[in-house]
């Protein structure tokens, strides 16, 4: 298990725990996290919240996770909804394009995979 700390930057963030719980798959990337938020209280234990990512193959394995398309997903409408009410700001827009543009770049992979008859597969 290791903790990522890339996000700590203000006192809600520094609180918060991401672990990495599984180690790097075939393809290099780890598929099992977990945030962790302290008690609120006293003798209360964290809330947790477990990340699982796609883990192989569809065609091996089926869906059986997240994929980083989902979670751009999240995080473009909430920016949306920032932009759209009083929290609206040059860099919410800023990370909003940035988000759109990383899915856009998803997407563009995984057609051009579909393209070759290669999604869903180890084959590069």
């Amino acid at each position: 298990m290791r903790e990522l700390t890339g996000h700590k930057v203000n006192p809600a963030n520094d609180v918060l725990r991401v672990l990495v719980l599984d180690e790097p798959g075939s393809g290099g990337a780890n598929h099992h996290y977990e945030i962790q938020i302290p008690a609120r209280e006293a003798n209360c234990t964290a809330d947790t919240y477990p990340i699982r990512f796609q883990n192989g193959p569809i065609a091996e394995a089926g869906v059986n996770g997240l994929t980083h398309e989902a979670l751009l997903a999240i995080l473009i409408d909430r920016m949306e909804g920032f932009q759209q009410g009083p929290y609206a700001s040059d860099d919410n827009e800023e990370a909003l394009q940035s988000m759109r543009k990383a899915q856009t770049a998803l997407q563009r992979r995984t057609k051009a995979r579909m393209a070759r008859g290669v999604e869903g597969t180890h084959t590069v």
